[in-house]
């Protein structure tokens, strides 16, 4: 389906024309669920652009000539060329002009932290500082717009000839799933394996529906389907299937297998039921539909007063879905100050209106339980924050005498993940950083083994669904070109 908005009535461009008008109204932002309708769902939260208001927000943008947007994009999208398309009202091209960069245009429309990235170093910021074009937002639009009114043709992508080559993915999250799409275009066979019942990695299990749809990732995985690419999910690689059966099988592997091992905080009481990892909860909420009372897979504990320990993406993530699960009290505990939380600001705002509660410079020593064994409460300290770490922020130091209880009867620890030892322990001679972060080339995304790549949160550790696929689609070029030498040149890293 094509367009059939009228944009010269919006816009005042005539059909065919380069130049268009700048608007100089300030940044347009996106509708959302009241608070009141939100907290009782698990909608989307932001509904995003309609039509008019797409056209009206592009027609903000410089269309730069040397645009500073562009280079601070992980994946360098032609920032100007897509925005300069919605303006003419040409949608869908413009989300094909995305897709050359970026094979998850509507995953990152919603996930990517935009306000650090390319519209942080938008050029509109100069002359109207906190006010930069809504790329983001944006982006999400024309991929939408795509998805909803357009049939992609996998058929229709250009792909080159088939080469015979064989290559395996082991992952199917954001950086699985670029690196195989582009494979795949590329001309290659391409087998991926999931370990969960699921393809989608951390996009289905990490982030709640209600940042990020799951009919949206299920979109994306069935274009890349759609492009040839194989999908088998049970299968866990160095358990049900063999690491050397698949280094035997295939011309080259790609090792994409995320960070899903939880970080805790190795405290007295951390074995109590209602004490949960992120990541079991997150699972057992966003792949198996514990928020649904009646028709989950499986249980969670729905809490009356809920603590989660942390302040990035995840922990807000957390504490949004214990209050949709009926919290009558959800805090967030964190051993810094609001200014040094790493979450995004979107979602700390959105978080704050929905009810949780910030317990700030207070760090859990230690979890209470009842007679049955489960969570009653956490002791926690206070805390003063001192010189600045190796992350830039004021380290936190303890105050001694300064303990106190938080009531609580579920108590989520989320304060990272780490990629998990399963596939390095399999694996002789694969190199790694701490046990388990596989050491890479960073040009090549080669390991230490022979025609083994690996990329994502398994070389980085925990970080965002851009920077992933980001590796996802520099570990395909690096891979086309090792499967096409006939000396099979192998640069590891130092």
């Amino acid at each position: 389906m094509s367009e059939t908005i009228d944009i010269a009535a919006l816009n005042g461009v005539k059909e065919g024309e380069k130049k268009r008008p700048r608007s100089k109204e300030k940044r347009l932002e996106i509708a959302c669920q009241t608070v009141e309708a939100r907290v009782r769902n698990y909608d989307e939260v932001a509904l995003g652009y309609g039509p008019a208001e797409a056209v009206a927000e592009s027609m903000r943008c410089l269309e730069c000539p040397k645009p500073r947007c562009v280079v601070a994009c992980p994946v360098h999208i032609d920032i100007p060329t897509f925005i300069g398309l919605i303006s003419r009202g040409k949608f869908s091209q413009a989300a094909e002009d995305i897709r050359q960069y970026n094979n998850l245009p509507s995953v990152c429309g919603r996930v990517c932290p935009q306000e650090n990235l390319c519209e942080a170093a938008c050029i509109v910021n100069d002359t109207n500082p906190k006010n930069p074009i809504a790329i983001g937002r944006l982006e999400r639009f024309a991929s939408d717009w795509q998805l909803t009114h357009d049939v992609r043709d996998a058929a229709s992508v250009h792909k080159r000839p088939a080469t015979g080559f064989k290559i395996a993915v082991i992952g199917s999250g954001p950086a699985g799933l670029s690196c195989s799409a582009d494979l795949a275009k590329m001309g290659h066979s391409v087998d991926l394996f999931e370990a969960l019942h699921k393809p989608g990695g951390v996009l289905m299990y990490g982030i709640p529906e209600f940042r990020l749809p799951k009919a949206i990732v299920q979109k994306e995985i069935e274009y890349v389907k759609a492009l040839g690419v194989t999908m088998e999910c049970n299968v866990v690689v160095g358990r049900t299937l063999p690491v050397k059966e698949v280094l035997d099988s295939y011309d080259a592997v790609f090792v994409a297998s995320g960070a899903g091992f939880p970080n805790m905080m190795n405290i007295p009481g951390e074995n109590l039921n209602g004490v949960y990892s992120a990541n079991e909860f997150l699972t057992r909420v966003n792949l198996m539909k514990a928020w649904k009372n009646d028709s989950a897979g499986t249980p969670i504990r729905k809490p009356r007063k809920a603590v989660v320990v942390g302040a990035g993406f995840t922990a807000f993530d957390v504490v949004r879905i214990a209050l949709r699960l009926g919290a009558e009290e959800a805090s967030i505990v964190y051993r810094r100050s609001r200014e040094e939380m790493p979450g995004r600001g979107e979602e700390i705002e959105h978080s704050l209106e929905e009810g949780a509660k910030f317990v700030l410079l207070t760090n859990p020593v230690k979890y209470l339980g009842d007679e049955n064994g489960f969570v009653r409460g956490v002791v926690v300290q206070k805390m003063d924050l001192g010189e600045p770490d190796s992350s830039g922020r004021r380290r936190p130091v303890p105050i001694k005498g300064s303990e106190y209880e938080i009531e609580c009867d579920l108590v989520v620890v989320a304060i990272g993940q780490t990629p998990n030892v399963l596939i390095p322990s399999n694996l002789p001679g694969l190199a790694t950083r701490w046990g388990s972060v596989i050491k890479v080339n960073r040009e090549s995304y080669m390991t230490t083994v022979p025609k083994v790549f690996a990329g994502g949160d398994a070389i980085t550790g925990a970080a965002t669904v851009i920077l992933a696929t980001r590796a996802g689609r520099e570990a395909a070029r690096s891979m086309d070109a090792y499967v096409r030498d006939p000396a099979r040149t192998w640069n590891p890293p130092a």
